[in-house]
Order: structure tokens, then sequence, then C-alpha cells
């Protein structure tokens, strides 16, 4: 991936999310699912001038759906773990 805009797609907030924000320093984002985790770091780095540590990420599958007798998927998708360095942790006021 080599435009830095497109990598993150959104935060991801869920309660376990916010969990390892508040305990951890560690922000949860969906990202595109063709990047890797140097792309992840730079993108974020980038994008809120913060310095990572660490970079998980999880392939994360569909679920499957029913409209009446038809049955679907959603999309699969990326979800990446950053973790943050020691001073970074006002990084929930940005979102």
């Amino acid at each position: 991936m080599k435009n830095l805009t497109e990598v993150l797609k959104g935060p991801c907030l869920t309660e376990k999310a916010t969990l390892l924000q508040e305990l951890d320093g560690k922000v949860v984002f969906k990202v595109h699912p063709k990047a890797n985790k140097i792309d992840i770091k730079k993108a974020v780095e980038h994008m809120f001038k913060v310095k990572v540590e660490d970079v998980h990420t999880v392939n994360m599958h569909g679920k499957k759906k029913r409209v009446g007798r038809h049955i679907g998927q959603t999309s699969n998708w990326k979800k990446a773990y950053v973790t943050l360095a020691e001073g970074e942790i006002n990084f929930a006021d940005e979102l």
C-alpha cells in the first residue's frame, strides 16, 4: 500500500477496544485488508503524530446473515491492535 490515507478505515469502537485503550494504551482500528504492519504503523504515526511501539493484526471473517429465505455473508475485514509508546496516552481526545 503506497497511500497512507487509505490504510486506516476508522476506529473500532467496542467494549474490548475501550478497555484496552484505558488499561494498556492500545488503540484498535479497522484497516485495509491488504495493509501490512509497517504501513499501519506509518499511517498512525503520520495521521495522529504519536509514537507507535507495536502493531498486531487480525483477519476478521464476515458473519453469515439471513434475510427471508436468502442466506448471505458480510464482508471480511482486518483489525489492527496498535500499541502506543509510554507517553502517548492522550490519543483518545483526537478520535
